[in-house]
C-alpha cells in the first residue's frame, strides 16, 4: 500500500479533477507529479506587484494596480509586469494544500512568473489546505519581449497532504541506497560522505560546472521578441551569447542573467520528487534558479538504469561574482512522494530536457547546438 502522505502522483491529480477539486483544466496536463497550469486570454499590464489579504479576491485589487486591459496576441514588453487569469480554478479537500513553481522553459528565457491566490498573502502559495478560489499570474519578461497564447503554460501546481520533506537523518539514509547525485564524466554515484559543503537541514548543496568551452550563456537585453509557441525556432546567438571559463574561472556581471548548470547530475527516483531552494548569502549575493521542480524520474531512466543530469541554473548576480570548480552555487531538497506516480519524467515523449549536454540547454524554443 502506498504510504498516502506526502507529494500527490499523477494518478492523485487527477482523482481532484474528477471529483471537481481542480476546475477549468484538462487530464493532458497533468504530470508524474504536478499539473501544468493555463493561461486564459484575460490579461492585464498593472504598474506593481501586489499580494491580497486574508478574504480579498485578486479579481477586486485589480484597480489597486492600476490594471489596464491587454490584448494576448500583443507582445509583452520587457521590464514590464502583467497579470493573467489562469483556468484553473480550485476547491480543495480540508486537507489538501499546494505550491507552485514556473515551467523550466520559463525560467531559462528570464520570464519571472509568481501565482497569485484569492487570500493568500504569499506568491506560489495556495495554502492552508482547504483552499477554494481563483487562481493568477503576474509574469515579467526581464530580458526580452515575449508572445504567448491562450492555452499556454508557464507555471505548475503540485499537491500535498503533509510535508515530507527531508531531514538530515532522512537524506543520509536515502542517498546512497537510492543513488541521488552522480558524477557526470565517470557517470558513477557519488557517496554523501564525501561531500565537504553540508547545511546538516537535509538539503544538498550542488556546485557550478566549469568549462573551457561553452560553460553557459548570457542574455542579450534588446527589442527582439520571443515567441513561446516556437519550438526549436531560434538560433542561441539571436538572444544569448555563449560564456567560457577562462584559466578555470567565470566571471559573472551584476544584473545580468545567465544559463549555467551544476557539475553534479541529480537523480529521482520515481517514489520522490525534488526541489531548487534557495542559497543563502554565505555562498554570495545572486539567485540560483526561477525554476526549480524536477520530477519523480528525472535522471532514473527505464526501470532505475538512469545516471542522473544535471540541473540547468538560472542566475542573477546581485553582486560582481567569480565562479571557480567545486564552489556552491544551488541547493536542493527532496521529499517523498504519497505514492508512486503512474507516470515518469524521462520516459514521457514530451519531456523536452531527457537528455545529457555537456553544455546547459537553453529552452525547448532554441534549436539545439
Amino acid at each position: 500500500m502506498p504510504n498516502r502522505f506526502g507529494a500527490f502522483s499523477s494518478q492523485m491529480i487527477r482523482a481532484l479533477m474528477d471529483s471537481s477539486s481542480i476546475e477549468g483544466s484538462d487530464t493532458k496536463r497533468i504530470r508524474p507529479a504536478s499539473l501544468d497550469l493555463a493561461i486564459s486570454d484575460e490579461i492585464y499590464r498593472i504598474d506593481g506587484i501586489f499580494q491580497p489579504r486574508s478574504g480579498e479576491k485578486v479579481r477586486d485589487l485589480l484597480p489597486l494596480v492600476s490594471a489596464l486591459p491587454h490584448n494576448i496576441s500583443s507582445p509583452l514588453e520587457r521590464g514590464v509586469t502583467y497579470i493573467v487569469k489562469l483556468s484553473e480554478s480550485l476547491k480543495l479537500p480540508a486537507d489538501v494544500f499546494a505550491y507552485c513553481n514556473p515551467k523550466s522553459s520559463v525560467g531559462r528565457n528570464d520570464i519571472q512568473v509568481r501565482v497569485i491566490a484569492d487570500g493568500v498573502s504569499r506568491f506560489d502559495t495556495v495554502a492552508p489546505a482547504g483552499f477554494s478560489g481563483e487562481l493568477w499570474l503576474v509574469i515579467q519578461p526581464n530580458s526580452f519581449a515575449i508572445k504567448m497564447e491562450n492555452g499556454m503554460s508557464l507555471s505548475q501546481i503540485r499537491f500535498f497532504n503533509s510535508d515530507t520533506g527531508f531531514n538530515e537523518n532522512d537524506l543520509t539514509e536515502s542517498f546512497d541506497k537510492d543513488k541521488l547525485l552522480w558524477e557526470f564524466d565517470s557517470q558513477k554515484p557519488f557517496e554523501y560522505k564525501n561531500f565537504s559543503v553540508k547545511d546538516g537541514d537535509g538539503s544538498i548543496i550542488l556546485t557550478l560546472a566549469i568549462s573551457s568551452e561553452i560553460s553557459g550563456w548570457e542574455s542579450l537585453e534588446g527589442d527582439k521578441i520571443l515567441d513561446l509557441s516556437k519550438i526549436g525556432a531560434y538560433e542561441p546567438e539571436e538572444f544569448f551569447r555563449p560564456i567560457a571559463a577562462r584559466d578555470g574561472i567565470i566571471k559573472l556581471r551584476q544584473g545580468r542573467f545567465y544559463i549555467l548548470q551544476t557539475d553534479e547530475c541529480v537523480r529521482v527516483p520515481s517514489h520522490l520528487a525534488c526541489e531548487m531552494i534557495p542559497m543563502d548569502a554565505r555562498s554570495g549575493e545572486f539567485r540560483s534558479h526561477y525554476a526549480g521542480y524536477i520530477d519523480p524520474g528525472w535522471g532514473y531512466g527505464n526501470g532505475g538504469d538512469g545516471v542522473g543530469r544535471r540541473l540547468v541554473l538560472e542566475v542573477r548576480p546581485f553582486e560582481p561574482l567569480t565562479f571557480r570548480k567545486n564552489q556552491p552555487v544551488a541547493k536542493i531538497r527532496f521529499e517523498r512522494m504519497a505514492e508512486v506516480p503512474s507516470l515518469s519524467y524521462d520516459i514521457l515523449p514530451d519531456s523536452n530536457y531527457a537528455s545529457l549536454f555537456n553544455a546547459p540547454r537553453l529552452s525547448k524554443q532554441f534549436k539545439s547546438f
